[in-house]
């Protein structure tokens, strides 16, 4: 089992006690080295992947807030920020993240796939100097994830896509287009890896079996929100509208992530409101179950 690190955005929240519309990226400008502690945190409680701190680094995003410039050298902190973690922890992978054009659970605010490649291959191509792998994250239509395969892949490197589901019906993307019906082009595109993330963990527990059996390496991380509230839904909007969950300590989350494994999952971490004790809870678990 691949133990992969949990959320990232909603551990700087808590740490600095401010929920800005940067999100994640204003630990980046303001207190870097915070980043660098979340990351050594996921791999002293057993991760094998620090996910890097640029999910929301997005050309839309920095543009709105006239911060564009911001881009490259924000990228490079949050890279080596990974990059310094992993080595100090002596082994692990990094992931370079790369999260939804316009706005996360909102497809339709995506630009169409050929345009979304071009920006994506231009991040793909920033972050390869640092990372491992490419991981696209919470892609939550058809097309969102074509746009992000098509653009990753210009590296070389593998690419992971992570695809966000319904969270009343986790056999739907969040677009509402099945994700039996995603299957033909993830497999035009061949990732390294496919996976369910930042969804109730209810839901990703019924998308993965539709996903089994496909030839795909499978992998799955759930939020542990309550679910996203209505006005959650531009670039302006802050995490404080997202409320987590009273019931899904690390041995709740753990009870989820077992049927995932026996659903087919390999791959298996957290995504917002999963800290580093449900990490270390999972990295328990599987570490004894494989006998390691």
């Amino acid at each position: 089992m691949i133990i992969l690190d949990g959320g990232m955005g909603q551990e700087l929240v808590g740490r600095t006690g401010a929920a800005t519309d940067l999100w994640s990226m204003q630990a980046l400008l303001d207190e870097p080295n915070l980043v660098r502690q979340v990351h050594d945190e996921y791999f002293n409680a057993g991760a094998h992947i620090a996910t890097t701190n640029t999910y929301s680094i997005l050309p839309d995003r920095l543009e709105s807030k006239g911060l564009i410039e911001h881009l490259v050298p924000m990228t490079r902190v949050a890279c080596q920020m990974a990059t310094e973690a992993r080595d100090s922890h002596g082994s692990g992978q990094v992931a370079g993240s790369l999260g939804p054009q316009g706005f996360s659970y909102q497809p339709d605010k995506a630009p169409p796939s050929e345009q979304a490649a071009e920006v994506y291959a231009e991040l793909a191509r920033l972050h390869a100097t640092y990372v491992d792998f490419h991981i696209l994250e919470t892609m939550s239509s058809i097309d969102q994830a074509r746009g992000g395969l098509m653009g990753a892949s210009i590296t070389g490197l593998p690419v992971w896509v992570s695809l966000s589901v319904d969270d009343r019906d986790g056999t739907k993307l969040r677009s509402g287009e099945f994700l039996t019906d995603a299957i033909a082009m993830l497999k035009e595109f061949d990732p390294a890896a496919v996976l369910i993330n930042c969804s109730l963990p209810e839901a990703v527990s019924q998308g993965l079996p539709v996903l089994s059996g496909s030839g795909f390496t499978l992998g799955a991380y759930a939020n542990g929100f309550t679910g996203i509230h209505s006005d959650f839904n531009s670039i302006h909007a802050t995490v404080d509208l997202l409320e987590p969950r009273a019931d899904l300590g690390p041995s709740e989350y753990l009870r989820f992530a077992k049927t995932w494994a026996d659903s087919g999952a390999t791959v298996i971490g957290g995504c917002c409101e999963v800290g580093p004790d449900h990490i270390l809870a999972l990295a328990k678990h599987f570490k004894t179950q494989e006998g390691v």
